[in-house]
């Protein structure tokens, strides 16, 4: 089953992620907008997630994985708010700056952007190899969906050939 995607944002001095990389498993929990959680409830073992380090950096770091699908948040008791585990893939070889990442025409519907408010948002498969093309980064196992997308991301269209655009 090919995974889906997804960007998770946290504020590096709260939860780094070389912390996740050194615990190498965490359960992401505190996530306390509704829009949020759904995208925490819809993730399934395998999805992959960009690592976003928000405020301070303001930049993807880091690939991680969903290895326990969501269930009911414990540091909110008898209330309805949900958590996932997860687990770090690898680190990004060059970080993906915000600005980078404004910039960059492909990524110009990326959630990170449009719904900038939210910690928990979904990305395409295109987006998240668009990202991490821009890190310089080739994740190890990865599906042959992603792979497929991201030969896709790169290919120009031909008018950017004619003009000899990127």
């Amino acid at each position: 089953m090919k995974p889906n995607f997804f960007l998770v944002k946290s504020e590096p001095y709260k939860y780094a992620f070389s912390k996740l990389v050194s615990q190498g498993r965490t359960t992401w929990d505190g996530v306390r907008n509704f829009e949020a959680r759904n995208n925490l409830r819809s993730m399934r073992e395998g999805d992959l997630l960009l690592f976003y380090h928000s405020n301070e950096g303001k930049e993807v770091v880091g690939v991680a994985t969903v290895v326990k699908t969501a269930y009911p948040d414990p540091t909110a008791p008898g209330e309805d708010w949900s958590v996932v585990d997860v687990a770090p893939v690898c680190a990004l070889r060059s970080s993906v700056t915000l600005s980078m990442i404004r910039s960059e025409p492909r990524l110009a519907n990326i959630a990170l952007l449009r719904r900038s408010r939210l910690s928990v948002v979904p990305v395409t498969a295109d987006e998240f190899s668009v990202v991490l093309e821009l890190g310089q980064t080739d994740v190890p196992g990865i599906s042959p969906a992603v792979r497929s997308a991201k030969k896709t991301a790169r290919r120009k269209t031909p008018s950017q050939e004619a003009e000899g655009r990127p």
